[in-house]
């Protein structure tokens, strides 16, 4: 047997091994889909140094890539401007025209991160980019809470916890009311994701 025979097959196990360490590390990264019935995007802002006002976006979606063991993740969610809900219509439809989300125009607002910061196994915070009304700007999420557990359920695992930040709405071009009603708006995502 020639030497070449020998470095060969050293070379293809080497390979081999190589792919199977790059397989298992990908397997470590999992697929997570955000539950709507458990995912809550709302937000509060001082109405003319009185009272504060609340509102909700009941619709949607997005996905998750996370890997504990290795400390990354990715996230995307997309929002319809248009579900703005704060329990009063007159409020609402304000809220949808030109004035603040001109939903007609920008039906869709959109959080994209690949950053996340853990604390031990869990994550502490999440940094990205939202995009509202064609205007992106940084963005970091900060956790209020965080776990995973076993859906009893769907018997699969679910991550997620309370995210929150205070952004300046003006950044976006939300410039309506200043400054009666103040430029700071806080932000929390309450997000759940289901393993598929």
């Amino acid at each position: 047997m020639s030497m070449k025979k020998p470095f060969l097959a050293a070379a293809a196990a080497t390979a081999a091994a190589l792919a199977c360490l790059a397989g298992g590390a990908q397997a470590q990264s999992a697929s997570y889909a955000i539950d709507p019935g458990h995912t809550f995007v709302t937000f509060e802002v001082l109405h003319f140094g009185t009272s504060t006002a609340r509102g909700r976006f009941d619709k949607k979606e997005g996905t998750v890539q996370f890997d504990r063991a290795g400390k990354t993740g990715k996230v995307e969610i997309s929002i319809d401007t248009a579900s703005i809900n704060t329990g009063v219509a007159a409020f609402d439809n304000h809220l949808r025209n030109a004035d603040f989300f001109n939903a007609a125009m920008f039906p869709t607002a959109k959080f994209v991160s690949d950053k996340f910061v853990f604390s031990g196994d869990k994550v502490s915070e999440v940094s990205g980019t939202l995009t509202l009304l064609d205007k992106s700007q940084p963005v970091t999420l900060k956790a209020a809470n965080f776990n995973c557990y076993e859906n009893p359920r769907l018997k699969r695992e679910v991550c997620g916890g309370d995210f929150e930040t205070t952004l300046q709405r003006s950044q976006f071009g939300m410039n309506y009311g200043l400054p009666n009603i103040p430029d700071s708006v806080r932000l929390t995502v309450q997000i759940e994701a289901v393993k598929q």
